[in-house]
This record gives C-alpha cells, sequence and structure tokens, in this order.
C-alpha cells in the first residue's frame, strides 16, 4: 500500500518512467492486491484509438468509479500529474456532478488552463513572437477541444485537494501552482480542505518523485482529511 491506499488507479505511464509489463503484474501495481492495472491512453504506445480530452476524462472517471466500487471501506484519490492534472480535475467535476465527490484529489505541478500552459512552455516560447503563431496555436486547440481548465474546475469542487509544486520548475512554472490554489482556496467553503506544499529546488517538473518528503507530505494530508 501507498499513502494507506490499497488500490493502485490508473496513470498515464510516461517515459520518465518506464514500467516493463512483467512489473505491472506484481504487487503492488498488479495481482491480486490491486483493481485496476496501469494503462496507456488512447493513441498512446499500443492503445488503439485517438487521444482526446473528453475520451481521457471518460476513461478516467471510469477507472475511477470501477475501483471505488470494489475499494470496500478504502479511500481512493485521483493524482494527476501535469498535463494528468486537468485529466484529474475534469475527472472530478464530472463526479461531484454525479453527487459523487472523489475522496481526494492530488495535482502536481498544475497549470491553470491549457492556453496559459501551452504559451508559456519553454520550447513554444521562442516562437511566441512570430506573426500569426499565437492564432494558429488557439485555432488549432480550440479546433481539438482541448481547454483542460483546471482553474475553472477547482471552483465546483469539494473534495480535499492538495497541489504540491516544485520551486525549480520551469516546465509548469511555480506561480500556476500558486494561481491554481488561490483560486481553489476562494472557491472552496472549507477552506481547510485546501492545502500547497512546495518543494525546494531540486526536482524541476518531472522528479517530486524523488523527494524523500513526498510521501509523508500526502500521507500526512491523507490522514488529516479523512480523520
Amino acid at each position: 500500500p501507498i499513502c494507506g491506499l490499497q488500490r493502485c488507479v490508473w496513470r498515464t505511464v510516461y517515459k520518465d518512467f518506464s514500467i516493463s509489463r512483467g512489473a505491472l503484474d506484481s504487487p503492488p501495481f498488479g495481482g491480486s492486491d490491486t483493481c485496476a492495472r496501469f494503462s496507456l491512453p488512447p493513441g498512446y504506445g499500443d492503445s488503439t484509438g485517438e487521444p482526446t480530452e473528453e475520451g481521457l476524462t471518460t476513461d478516467a472517471v471510469c477507472v475511477y468509479e470501477w475501483t471505488k466500487a470494489r475499494s470496500g471501506t478504502t479511500p481512493v484519490c485521483l493524482w494527476g500529474h501535469s498535463l494528468g492534472t486537468g485529466v484529474a480535475t475534469n475527472a472530478a467535476k464530472v463526479l461531484e456532478e454525479k453527487g459523487l465527490p472523489v475522496d481526494a484529489l492530488i495535482l502536481e505541478a498544475p497549470f491553470t488552463n491549457i492556453w496559459v500552459a501551452s504559451i508559456n512552455y519553454p520550447l513554444l516560447k521562442i516562437y511566441r513572437k512570430l506573426p500569426g503563431f499565437l492564432r494558429a496555436l488557439m485555432d488549432a486547440l480550440r479546433k481539438d477541444k482541448i481547454v483542460f481548465p483546471n482553474d475553472e474546475n477547482v471552483k465546483f469542487l469539494s473534495s480535499p485537494l492538495l497541489i504540491i509544486h516544485g520551486e525549480d520548475d520551469k516546465t509548469v512554472p511555480l506561480e500556476f501552482g500558486k494561481k491554481l490554489y488561490e483560486i481553489a482556496h476562494n472557491a472552496y467553503r472549507n477552506k481547510e480542505r485546501v492545502k500547497m506544499v512546495v518543494f525546494p529546488p531540486g526536482f524541476q517538473h518531472n522528479f517530486l518523485c524523488r523527494s524523500p518528503t513526498l510521501l509523508n507530505t500526502v500521507r500526512e494530508f491523507l490522514s488529516e482529511q479523512w480523520a
């Protein structure tokens, strides 16, 4: 079990965290000890179909509900990283609207919305001054219906919300995590359900998982909220 949880929820596997199929069939990620396997979203790896915001959200909701139905009295939380925070808040909002708020939501290195994240992405900053670039980017996002509106989604949530961010994150700067926290804290009726923890330099965007204090930070938050 990780952080007191006995269920492993669907997660996108990125190249930075390559995991063999054999490892997925062994505890704690597979076998009889879990209810959900790791999987790749449509259009990635050997998954069929095309990745869409709607499809990713539908998958996340489905897996959460499937896991929750089999978790007994064990709480289940959604944990999204980077782009995954958009999927997580989308799913959390859908479940909230169903009257089934998630037991907890953890957002790691979140952005406010995909538009702000895109125009501030380090590689794309090079092209921002090119004539027509921002309009072309906006048209592309609009055409594919890509929004991932974390800043709007958190206004409708009531679940315990933990935002974690690295101080030296240059991919999704810390200021976006702080802005999202501010929006959520202002929107929540129960302010004690919203918390943000900033990690010291050294972990950048992808490596908060290497922080020796990460699990304790999450565990303490969940223990307080689920007490």
